[in-house]
């Protein structure tokens, strides 16, 4: 019988910050939709245009990353770098998500938005190449998965009190704005306090050499790029990421504000999604358990298919237990596609390049829900069908199988 999985000092410090960072998440799919929604209806904005408006928030903001990620992540592998740049990006982006609240007009909002959204996106580039640094080869899986783990369940704290404030904000003496106004400081205050025990005792061991650093940057960028493309297994991986962790980006940041534009009830969506965080504690926990003696391939390929089948189901989702029955399936395999993938990635890339290696992935993945947001918001307006749009997200998760299955079995062979 194997001993239980204990922690490390420097690993759940490291787990913290997916506790801080996870509060802004839970906000992107859940408040903060909502509070856009208050102030375009205030500019008779109708729900197809609303919707498609916040997609294409969403997608200049990935479009952003897509342009500075490999470019930090680069300058984050050279020694000493990595810390302070990691801070800088989380205080500049709870700086934006606090100010969110202070904000009155639609598009002013959607500006400082985009802003707290690309330093949170560029944040969590440099904390996911820190993995490799504060832990070993061996514990990967299981660290990568305490990290989701935790981060649902702790994200739960401040948003309870957000939802608690919006709820009864008549009773508080408030107006539902001023509530969400007030939510917006409480997260950012949480995301930014949290992570000062990984600001304190990270340090760096990975690292290009001195050879290395001195190199003109776009010409580094360039040459792990042809590095990636004659090392099949890596390509393809990015390759299906690109699409089948798309696709699960894109559900999560248009989910509440798709059952907001089918006229379901705001309380009852927020409910539904507080019920995803704890469905998706254990559940990633369980996983990240499960990798213990099954591949991670397979428990990865399973995740992919069950969310081609939530895609599917979204397709024809038109009441409020329909919302509640999605929001327990993306609870069961959100964290574990999440942090196998990540833990996956770590093991496949040299170690000291790990931050630009995650700043290429971002690109094909949190950088390419721009395809995916932009394929919905396009769709969803050309049509005026809410459920066209979600349609085709389904197809990312079919052409990201076959991909990660050819990765897998590059690697197989490789071995």
């Amino acid at each position: 019988m194997k001993e239980k999985f204990k922690l490390t000092s420097l690993e759940r410090k490291w787990v913290m910050y997916d506790v801080g960072n996870s509060a802004f998440t839970l906000m992107v799919s859940t408040l903060i939709p909502i509070y856009f929604n208050m102030l375009a209806s205030e500019t008779v904005l109708d729900s197809v245009t609303y919707l498609a408006y916040w997609g294409y928030a969403i997608t200049v903001s990935t479009l952003i990353v897509v342009v500075l990620g490999p470019v930090l992540g680069a300058i984050s592998d050279k020694k000493g770098r990595k810390k302070p740049i990691f801070i800088a990006v989380i205080l500049l982006g709870a700086a934006g998500c606090l100010s969110m609240g202070f904000t009155k007009g639609w598009k002013s909002f959607l500006i400082v938005f985009v802003i707290a959204r690309v330093f949170y996106q560029i944040s969590l580039i440099i904390y996911d190449s820190m993995l490799g640094d504060v832990t070993t080869e061996d514990r990967l899986d299981e660290v990568s998965s305490q990290g989701y783990a935790w981060g649902y369940i702790g994200s739960v704290v401040p948003f309870i009190i957000c939802l608690v404030l919006f709820i009864f904000s008549g009773k508080l003496g408030m107006t539902q704005a001023q509530a969400l106004a007030v939510a917006f400081v409480i997260t950012a205050v949480w995301w930014a306090s949290v992570s000062v025990p990984l600001f304190r005792s990270y340090e760096q061991k990975n690292y290009v050499n001195e050879r290395e650093s001195h190199e003109n940057l776009f010409v580094q960028l360039w040459a792990t790029l042809k590095d990636m493309a004659k090392t099949p297994q890596i390509l393809l991986f990015v390759l299906a990421f690109f699409f089948y962790i798309d696709g699960v980006y894109t559900i999560i940041d248009m989910s509440t504000a798709y059952g907001a534009a089918l006229g379901l009830d705001s309380t009852g969506l927020l409910l539904a999604l507080l019920v995803t965080q704890f469905v998706a504690f254990p559940s990633v926990l369980i996983i990240g358990r499960l990798s213990r003696t099954i591949a991670p391939e397979k428990l990865i390929t399973v995740c992919i298919i069950a969310y081609f089948g939530i895609a599917m189901f979204a397709v024809f989702m038109s009441a409020q237990i329909h919302f509640w029955i999605l929001a327990v399936c993306v609870g069961i395999f959100q964290g574990g596609i999440q942090a196998l993938s990540r833990s996956y990635f770590t093991k496949i890339i040299p170690s000291e390049k790990s931050g630009e290696y995650f700043g290429f992935l971002d690109i094909c993945g949190k950088g390419a829900s721009i395809m995916g947001t932009l394929v919905m918001s396009a769709l969803t307006q050309i049509t005026g069908k809410q459920q066209i749009g979600v349609g085709a997200i389904a197809c990312f998760f079919i052409v990201g199988l076959v991909l990660f299955r050819m990765s897998a079995a590059k690697a197989a062979k490789k071995q």
